[in-house]
C-alpha cells in the first residue's frame, strides 16, 4: 500500500441550492467544469441550515422547510489546477463566497496516483 503526503490547496464555493447558472444547478455545473479541467475530485454538501450575506436562515427543519439549503462545493488540487478554475467561478457566480487555504494531503492507495 502507498502513503503519500503533499501540499495541496482546498477551494470551498459556498452558495444556494437554488442557484442556477445555463439552466443547470449551479453546484452540478461547478462540478462538471471541475470534471472537464481534469481536477483530483470534487465533493458537494447540502447543509442542515446556515444564512449568508442577506441574514436570511436556510433550514431542513420540518416546520420551515426550504427549497433553498446552503450547499459546499468542496475541491482539493494542486495551486495550478485550482488556478485554472477560478476564472470560470468568476462567470458562474452571481453570489456566494469562495475560500482558498492550504492543506495537507495525505493519500492512501494501492498505487500511485496518474497525475
Amino acid at each position: 500500500m502507498a502513503k503519500i503526503a503533499s501540499q495541496a490547496k482546498r477551494l470551498r464555493v459556498y452558495i444556494g441550492e437554488s442557484d442556477h447558472w445555463k439552466r443547470r444547478s449551479l453546484y452540478q455545473a461547478i462540478v462538471a467544469k471541475a470534471k472537464e479541467l481534469d481536477m483530483a475530485g470534487a465533493t458537494v454538501t447540502r447543509g442542515l441550515m446556515g444564512y449568508g450575506a442577506n441574514s436570511r436562515i436556510h433550514t431542513a427543519s420540518i416546520v420551515d422547510l426550504s427549497d433553498d439549503l446552503p450547499i459546499l462545493v468542496e475541491i482539493i488540487d494542486s495551486e495550478e489546477y485550482i488556478n485554472n478554475l477560478l476564472p470560470f467561478l468568476d462567470e458562474m457566480l452571481e453570489e456566494g463566497l469562495v475560500t482558498i487555504d492550504d492543506v495537507e494531503v495525505i493519500k492512501y492507495g494501492r498505487k500511485p496516483p496518474t497525475r
